[in-house]
């Protein structure tokens, strides 16, 4: 399926570009509208990864409408084509392109049931030798980005009674991981974020699932610098992840982690935080 870009109205300093399907595209989005079953998701950092990988599985299903979005246009473009959505590719850390983004999905969707928000950067080294710019866009893309959409998302869906966010974090933020102190930092305040926030939204029908995944076979490590080199744990398929969120989804589940048995770790760093840190010290 081929797209056509055309640049919205933005605010100064923005970058945002939407990808509108093309007639037949919008003809089957119009008939979808009329089926009240359709459900509406909004997937960011969709442009590869975890991301890309939710929105071709919630495709799949054939029940959703979807709205991505993602900072490289053609890898979202492509993304897109795959899962028949309609994207808006934006740099969310920039001023005004969270509200560009939300008004964009509200207009072509007309609500929002679901939020996956799985956009995220890493960087490995260690921490006296990090960029402080560099700090800076870990921190924005990772938490800041996240906050502000979710909300502005969020009260359509408190003011529907019903919907899901889903925070996407990583191991790294619930037992911190060396070389990463950072990202680290960032996906733990993601895990905080969402505990607290799933209290305030307990009896508005609206949940919050926070997914785990341990390392994931993605373009993420190329990324941040560093390729990944341990033998355990192994990288699983971002496939894998997407299963995870749309069980989570369907089950309306609080927490997950992919694969399952990385919530030994953290449990044992709950229980016994003296042996995790001697254990993690001498076995990385």
């Amino acid at each position: 399926m081929v797209h056509a870009f055309s640049r919205p109205r933005s605010a100064p300093g923005t970058a945002a570009v939407a990808l509108d399907a093309d007639h037949a595209h919008t003809r089957r989005r119009s008939d979808r509208a009329r089926d009240t079953r359709i459900r509406t998701a909004l997937v960011t950092g969709a442009s590869s990864g975890i991301g890309a990988a939710v929105a071709r599985r919630l495709a799949d299903e054939g029940d959703w409408r979807l709205v991505l979005t993602g900072r490289d246009p053609v890898r979202l473009r492509e993304v897109a084509d795959d899962a028949s959505a309609t994207a808006f590719a934006a740099d969310l850390t920039l001023p005004g392109a969270d509200r560009q983004l939300t008004d964009f999905a509200l207009a072509t969707v007309g609500h929002v049931d679901l939020l996956v928000a799985g956009a995220g950067v890493g960087w490995a080294g260690e921490f006296l030798d990090m960029p402080p710019h560099t700090v800076d866009d870990v921190l924005d893309i990772n938490v800041l980005a996240t906050l502000r959409l979710v909300r502005l998302v969020l009260p359509g869906m408190v003011a529907a009674g019903s919907g899901r966010v889903v925070l996407i974090g990583s191991l790294a933020g619930s037992v911190a991981v060396r070389d990463e102190a950072v990202y680290s930092a960032a996906k733990a305040a993601i895990g905080a974020f969402a505990d607290a926030l799933r209290y305030e939204l307990r009896g508005t029908g609206v949940g919050v699932t926070h997914v785990v995944p341990g390392v994931v076979d993605t373009p993420f490590f190329e990324r941040r610098g560093a390729p990944y080199r341990r033998s355990r744990p192994r990288p699983v398929p971002p496939e894998r992840v997407a299963d995870a969120v749309r069980d989570a989804v369907a089950r309306g589940r609080d927490e997950v982690y992919v694969p399952a048995w990385l919530r030994l770790p953290c449990r044992v760093r709950g229980a016994a935080p003296g042996l995790y840190r001697r254990l993690a010290a001498r076995f990385g």
